[in-house]
């Protein structure tokens, strides 16, 4: 390898090692300014070892609550499979709990990944909402919702 080949080889990983240390950065700034990563101990429903629920704080219904994964990653996708059955798992257990408190007629459960998808807080987070007939008149919160000219409102 000529030196000019070495020089540009040794460039090359130093720019990559700079790349991961302003990745690790922004994220280690994203972790510091997460709401998700200090909730406070006494605001916690249930637990595993994977996850935590709590309610909302802007909640769309009366129980809205928010499954929330322990590790801090931005999204659903990123979580190992073990950490996606243990937020299912309590998710379900929640859904029980929510079922004995607020009886509702139905649910929706959602996930927002990405800002292009309406990511506000980037710590990965189911939405459990109870719904009940005739509470908001008209379900337009559907799946469909997501899709402009589906949208009835």
């Amino acid at each position: 390898m000529s030196v000019k080949q070495e020089y540009a080889t040794t460039v090359k990983k130093r720019t990559g090692m700079i790349q991961d240390e302003v990745k690790t950065s922004k994220r280690l700034q994203r972790m510091d300014a997460c709401p998700f990563c200090s909730i406070h101990a006494g605001d916690i429903l249930d637990e595993n070892e994977y996850a935590f629920a709590v309610r909302d704080r802007c909640p769309v219904s009366e129980g809205h609550t928010l499954i929330i994964t322990r590790r801090h990653v931005d999204d659903y996708f990123q979580l190992s499979k073990e950490e996606r059955d243990g937020a299912l798992a309590l998710l379900e257990k929640m859904k029980k709990t929510i079922d004995r408190e607020f009886n509702p007629d139905g649910y929706n459960i959602g996930m927002n990944i990405g800002e292009a998808a309406g990511q506000k807080i980037f710590h990965v987070h189911i939405h459990l909402i109870p719904r009940t007939k005739g509470a908001s008149g008209v379900p337009r919160g559907s799946v469909k919702g997501v899709i402009r000219h589906m949208m009835s409102y």
